[in-house]
């Protein structure tokens, strides 16, 4: 139960903000609650506006790899306000962010700056088919690269059935531009480019999924992909928005070794402030204006606090050789999850990267958003209101990952194993 003060705040949100929230995990529609309202966030702690104050695995769902409030993300901030918050016209900000990124992400040879995730998706869907001359594009069910009409999308039965509208408001003539096929499903993919393999645009794909919960892709699906869109021309796009910067320096690609055509990034690069970037061979991106015929533009983009923000963290992230400092945490709360769920004898997949994890209510292996959504709902929510209950928050919903930070210490895992061990006598 959340404090009186957040439920007074949120009883008056809902009668100026539809569903009393701006994004709509945040109503804890999915775990059968009330949201608490956010005081302040310092570390690996948040506090509510009644005072309480929670270990948060959230993360501000995904940007806060240093933690909430680093010194060197908040002085940056403050440094660089003197001189301004937006200018409307390039600043050296972004050449270094643009630098940063060439050099860490193995597929990048030019960048364009976004204000958002959704943003950076969007327009190199829009490059893709401006470059290659299709309209179609393949995506995957489970994977979220936004609220773009064309990218809102739930799969039709069969491998060939193309997308119906999984949004009011998205056209059909827009969805049926898109295929909707399951994760880790090489078969399915294989069918469709044989049936229309010279139509397809683009692959967009999160090369492990993190919003239906957290999913490991198969041993050789990734090369699979890039292989077959090599065969048929069509442009392969890593979604890293939320693993890129965040599992490894260089992302996903550079663990796996696939390195796809184009990336999307967003999150851990602006430092907690709006951003997002996409980006790949230069021979694709310089197809964009001003050079080319691909138009996409943004007021805010390459917003200097942004790209201030999110280079101190980079810079910060690197200098501690954060990557291999995560990997650690997130192993060390692994284990003690896997011991406390065997030890109760409970049903149960952990899927994890670095310091992206995700905990399933199920026997079954989880390869893709189906088996995701075959896991213990009940169990979650009751599992969710216990840790939140004993001052632990972790996303108020089953199909979204966790995250770690450096902020979190060895003492913060070990109070989250002890609240854990709680949460499973009502599980």
């Amino acid at each position: 139960m959340v404090g009186p003060t957040s439920q007074k705040l949120f009883a008056k949100a809902k009668t100026l903000i539809p569903g009393g929230v701006n994004s709509p995990v945040r109503s804890f529609k999915n775990v059968d609650g009330d949201p608490f309202f956010v005081r302040s966030a310092h570390g690996s702690r948040i506090t509510d506006v009644d005072g309480k104050t929670y270990i948060d695995y959230v993360g501000t769902w995904g940007p806060a790899i240093l933690g909430h409030a680093p010194l060197v993300v908040t002085q940056t901030i403050h440094e660089v306000a003197k001189s301004g918050v937006s200018f409307g016209a390039p600043c050296p900000w972004e050449i270094e962010m643009a630098q940063t990124i060439v050099d860490w992400v193995p597929s990048v040879e030019k960048v364009r700056m976004t204000s958002s995730g959704t943003e950076a998706t969007m327009s190199a869907i829009r490059l893709a088919r401006g470059y290659t001359g299709r309209d179609k594009i393949i995506k995957f069910n489970g994977c979220y690269h936004g609220h773009v009409d064309h990218l809102l999308v739930a799969a039709g039965s069969g491998a060939l059935t193309h997308g119906e509208p999984d949004s009011a408001g998205v056209p059909k003539a827009f969805a049926g531009e898109t295929i909707c096929l399951p994760f880790n499903k090489p078969e399915a993919v294989a069918e469709v480019f044989e049936k229309m393999g010279e139509q397809i645009a683009a692959i967009i794909v999160e090369p492990y999924p993190g919003n239906a919960g957290f999913i490991i892709p198969q041993e050789g699906y990734l090369q699979f992909l890039k292989d077959i869109c090599a065969k048929y021309g069509t442009i392969l796009i890593f979604d890293e928005v939320m693993t890129g910067f965040r599992v490894a320096k260089g992302g996903v690609q550079e663990i796996t070794g696939v390195i796809p055509d184009m990336t999307c990034l967003g999150k851990v690069i602006g430092g907690g402030l709006p951003v997002g970037a996409f980006g790949g061979k230069a021979e694709i991106m310089d197809h964009l204006a001003p050079l080319g015929p691909v138009y996409q533009a943004g007021t805010l983009s390459g917003n200097p606090l942004a790209l201030a923000a999110g280079l101190a963290q980079l810079k910060e992230l690197d200098r501690k050789h954060g990557w291999a400092e995560l990997d650690v945490l997130g192993a060390r709360l692994e284990a003690g999850i896997r011991g406390i769920l065997k030890e109760k004898g409970l049903d149960f997949q952990f899927n994890r990267l670095g310091s992206m994890f995700c905990l399933f209510f199920t026997e079954n292996k989880i390869i893709n958003v189906d088996d995701a959504t075959g896991a213990d709902a009940a169990a979650f929510r009751r599992y969710f209101a216990a840790l939140l209950e004993d001052g632990v928050f972790i996303a108020p919903s089953p199909y979204e990952a966790g995250f770690l930070s450096l902020a979190h210490s060895t003492g913060d895992i070990d109070d989250t194993l002890d609240a854990m061990t709680k949460a499973m006598k009502v599980v």
